[in-house]
């Protein structure tokens, strides 16, 4: 059953691919990134972070000297930062063992940083035609589907095994083209949330889970471990024009980036004035902020806020903070979007949300 998905997906996929900016030109540096850029994010939401790194970094050797702020700022908004180190520890390897250029290996690819079996295969297949599988979430609720099977899709196992099984009906003179074609019905189709889209599928009538109406029982994932949950006070300084930031640590979550000031903890207002006092700084008001709420892949931060306008300040060389104008923070600060509830109370707008006000 499973060989014979090949041709009717290669024909659907030819005539209902959406056009994406990474997806015509072949080129693997694009289609790096972008795979990188489609973990866990929307295309929709990615297409103008895409436009936007590819314009500012044209080639692999741009990203392999860019300077780490103007990175993290052009990657502020999509989160897991983690990510774009890796693609410029990655880059500065290609630049010094590849000549620029990301090699023509399926085992050298995943050899890069932040490269695992899935960016490599759709890299090899898509821009160089080399007959290796990508398998991500899409294809593999789609095989779970396909052959109404129960297991775990979250085991290394079992993405080896269906990793073994797609590269064995795999199309060598089309190898690209399917795994996109596999990728774009899981999206577009076989979707993750609601009900799949039977009637659209080219090959429902080879899915054993359709037949037996158990589409919507798969595929299984074991349940992940609950996040931690930490409360946070989030501190809106204002000095004029000018608002605090400070620099997270090297190391942990969010670890470089820039941060609007926060404690641990729900803190009331006479706290967070004895905090001010210890810092010299001069409160002239300070105004209660709703709570807000974000979700990191283990973490997920319960907030509280306040905005705080400070007397002019004289002296900020002790302070572990920054005073920097917000249109400045807006341009060269990368400061992730968890904090966006309440830089929105001072006009300053993070990510993705910084861009659609520009447009307007």
């Amino acid at each position: 059953m499973i060989d014979r998905i090949v041709e009717p997906l290669l024909e659907w996929y030819k005539e209902n691919h959406r056009i994406l900016p990474w997806r015509e030109s072949k080129n693997p540096y694009y289609i790096w990134i972008s795979e990188i850029m489609l973990q866990q994010t929307r295309v929709e939401a990615v297409k103008p972070y895409f436009e936007r790194f590819i314009h500012a970094l044209p080639s692999i050797k741009d990203v392999a000297v860019c300077p780490e702020q103007q990175l993290m700022k052009l990657w502020e908004g999509l989160g897991y930062y983690n990510r774009v180190r890796n693609i410029q520890k990655a880059a500065v390897e290609v630049v010094e063992q590849y000549q620029g250029s990301l090699p023509k290996d399926y085992g050298q690819l995943k050899e890069l940083p932040g490269i695992g079996n899935y960016t490599a295969g759709a890299v090899a297949s898509i821009a160089y035609g080399i007959p290796v599988p990508a398998v991500d979430g899409n294809v593999l609720r789609v095989h779970a589907r396909l052959t109404e099977s129960y297991d775990d899709i979250l085991k290394q196992s079992v993405k080896t095994k269906v990793e073994m099984e797609m590269q064995r009906i795999m199309p060598q003179e089309h190898p690209g083209e399917f795994n996109q074609a596999l990728m774009e019905l899981g999206a577009m189709v076989c979707v993750p949330n609601g009900m799949a889209k039977c009637e659209s599928c080219p090959i429902s009538h080879l899915c054993v889970a359709y037949e037996h109406q158990t589409v919507m029982e798969l595929p299984v994932k074991k349940k992940k471990k609950e996040r931690r949950r930490e409360e946070k006070t989030v501190l809106v300084i204002k000095d004029g024009e000018r608002a605090a930031i400070r620099r997270r640590p090297d190391k942990g979550l969010l670890a470089g980036l820039y941060e609007l000031p926060n404690l641990n903890g729900h803190l009331g207002e006479e706290e967070v004035l004895k905090w001010l006092k210890r810092y010299q700084l001069l409160p002239l008001r300070i105004q209660a902020l709703d709570g807000a709420k974000h979700i990191f892949s283990h973490v997920e931060w319960d907030m509280i806020g306040y905005v705080i306008n400070v007397a002019s300040l004289e002296n900020e060389k002790e302070r572990d903070m920054l005073f920097v104008d917000i249109k400045d923070i807006e341009k060269k600060y990368p400061v992730p979007a968890a904090f966006q509830a309440y830089a929105s109370h001072i006009n300053m707008r993070l990510g993705q949300e910084k861009y659609n006000k520009d447009r307007e």
